[in-house]
């Protein structure tokens, strides 16, 4: 009898212990040396950031892609050589101001459906911020997630991977 209760209760402790939750990805840093944008207020719970263009019904001009930018694994922090592709970006919204945006986060297929849609999201958002940084309006900047569910490149490795882990700026077009 004794045997079956201390068999018991070991299973007892195995079992939860292996349902106890684990959190995956330690909380993000800034990266030293990157240069964090001017000094304009984007603070991402005002009203008017929050103010984004629907793009629900609306025509997205894949052809008219701005530079896309690239995240290391598990983080939404933009890399030195990624600001200078969103200087170039922000000074043709500025120069066109008539022109909507979306920003679609991309992941590559590693970690779970929830974990990648909220990193997509994350990052997205990192370059909203930088956009509004820069002077581009936040009512005129929309955000998506799409998670892993958009591959732009479907090899199963680093390479492939790394060309996933995206920000992409698409021109909304109203037609």
């Amino acid at each position: 009898m004794k045997k079956y209760l201390v068999f018991g209760l070991l299973s007892l402790c195995l079992v939860v212990s292996a349902c106890a939750k684990k959190q995956t990805v330690a909380p993000e840093d800034t990266e030293p040396g990157v240069e964090q944008g001017t000094a304009v207020d984007t603070n991402i719970d005002s009203p008017e950031f929050a103010e984004e263009p629907s793009i629900r019904d609306i025509n997205i001009d894949s052809k008219s892609t701005l530079s896309i930018i690239y995240f290391s694994l598990d983080s939404s922090n933009v890399s030195g050589e990624a600001l200078s592709t969103l200087k170039s970006n922000a000074n043709y919204l500025k120069n066109n101001p008539k022109v909507n945006i979306v920003i679609e986060g991309h992941c590559d297929e590693r970690g779970t459906t929830e974990y990648n849609l909220a990193l997509g999201q994350r990052r997205a958002v990192k370059i909203k911020e930088y956009y509004v940084q820069l002077g581009v309006s936040p009512k005129r900047i929309a955000t998506v997630s799409y998670g892993e569910e958009m591959p732009a490149d479907k090899r199963n490795n680093e390479a492939g991977w790394a060309k996933n882990r995206r920000a992409e700026t698409k021109v909304i077009v109203n037609k």
